[in-house]
C-alpha cells in the first residue's frame, strides 16, 4: 500500500515551484486520501482543469476568485470549497494567500 511518513514537519517538506506564482507541498497521503498545500503570490492563476478525485479545500490565507463549474465566487481566509470529480474548476488569486486540498483517492501525479 502507498503511505506517506507518519508525521509531515513543515519545514522538512520541500516546496515544488509549479512557476508562475504557485508553489505545493504534499502532506500526508495513501492510496485513499492526501492532504496538500498551495501557495499563491497574487495574481496566480490555478487554470481550468478538472480530474477524477473529490476535492475538498480551505483557504488558510488571502483571497481567490473560485470557479467551480458554472459558479464563480469569491472566497477568503476561514472559507472552502467542495469540488466533485469530474467538474471543471480553477482560480484567481486576488491577495496573496495558501490553499489546503484534501484529494480522495490520492492525486497520484503529484508523485
Amino acid at each position: 500500500m502507498l503511505q506517506s511518513d507518519l508525521f509531515q514537519i513543515e519545514n522538512e517538506i520541500q516546496w515544488e515551484d509549479l512557476g508562475n506564482g504557485i508553489k505545493r507541498q504534499i502532506f500526508g497521503y495513501d492510496d485513499r486520501i492526501m492532504l496538500v498545500k498551495a501557495k499563491f503570490e497574487i495574481g496566480a492563476v490555478g487554470e481550468l482543469h478538472q480530474h477524477h478525485h473529490t476535492q475538498v479545500t480551505y483557504v488558510d490565507s488571502g483571497s481567490f476568485e473560485m470557479t467551480i463549474g458554472n459558479e464563480k465566487r469569491i472566497i477568503n481566509k476561514g472559507d472552502g470549497y467542495y469540488v466533485p470529480p469530474n467538474v471543471i474548476h480553477g482560480c484567481v488569486c486576488l491577495e496573496a494567500g495558501m490553499l489546503i486540498d484534501s484529494f480522495t483517492p490520492h492525486r497520484e501525479d503529484f508523485l
